[in-house]
């Protein structure tokens, strides 16, 4: 059993809630945004097996503070950092965490021996077609405050995807998910903070691509939407030497359904890292 530190870091405006287990080279796990840190339960003492591994709850999420107005998420990150004296890092991030992970590493290419991007697209990137499947109700339960539909709905669309039916989705898995995501989706974490973040990054990573320095490694579930795969595909096309898996049989968060394949690939992609 791995020792677990537990914390809270103290922003100007709130706290983050954080962890840190193992030694060696700092790998940092960001969630997706309808979970929070514990989407890596699963994953966890593998990793501080190898690495100093940190993982925390962006505010609004898991036991953060709720939010109060807009935020600059990839600022939250990066303070983190800061208060526990990482110069350099892995950097995972799933979906919106991805997003910021990739801000981050642009303004601070220094800072970053590797970049792993789960099922997210590049600020900026301009979705296409229609919304997802039960996306408009979801935003409908949330405005007439029916927090139970609404979380439902969430995790049809980022969990199950439109591929599968709740019942083709680990029921055990399906229900921490929902715990999970209650959280957020009761503060109206979104709406609140993330509609028009503080100082988004200008231009956005979309046009900048190809100044990423550090190794990336591009992944997404098979059952994801096309969007989400569309916006793999345009990474891996235009970021120098960038790595693309498709992890077949999972949606939004193959880290989360695929735990054991997700370590061993991404260990190996590590492992190639000087």
């Amino acid at each position: 059993m791995i020792e677990t530190t537990k914390s809270y870091f103290d922003l100007a405006d709130g706290q983050l809630y954080y962890e840190t287990a193992g030694k060696g080279t700092p790998l940092v796990l960001a969630h997706a945004a309808f979970l929070d840190s514990r989407m890596f339960d699963a994953i966890w003492e593998q990793l501080a097996k190898q690495f100093r591994v940190i993982r925390y709850d962006m505010r609004g999420f898991g036991k953060s503070s709720p939010v109060t107005g807009p935020l600059c998420r990839r600022s939250d990150l990066e303070q983190l950092l800061n208060h526990l004296d990482i110069t350099q890092a892995h950097l995972v991030g799933c979906s919106l965490s991805g997003e910021i992970c990739l801000d981050l590493a642009l303004e601070q290419p220094q800072r970053f021996k590797s970049l792993t991007l789960v099922d997210s697209i590049p600020s900026g990137f301009q979705l296409q077609g229609e919304p997802p499947l039960h996306l408009l109700e979801m935003f409908e339960a949330l405005q007439s405050g029916n927090i139970d539909l609404a979380n439902e709905l969430q995790i049809r669309i980022w969990l199950d995807g439109e591929q599968r039916e709740a019942s083709q989705v680990n029921s055990t898995l399906r229900k921490i998910a929902l715990e999970m995501n209650r959280i957020p989706v009761s503060q109206n974490t979104s709406f609140i903070a993330d509609m028009q973040p503080v100082n988004p990054l200008d231009p956005p990573a979309v046009t900048r691509l190809e100044s990423v320095k550090c190794p990336t490694w591009v992944v997404a579930g098979g059952l994801d939407n096309s969007e989400i795969l569309r916006a793999a595909d345009e990474m891996v096309k235009r970021i120098p030497g960038a790595q693309k898996t498709i992890i077949e049989s999972t949606g939004h968060v193959p880290s989360y359904e695929q735990p054991d394949t997700f370590v061993k690939l991404l260990v190996d992609f590590l492992s190639r890292i000087n």
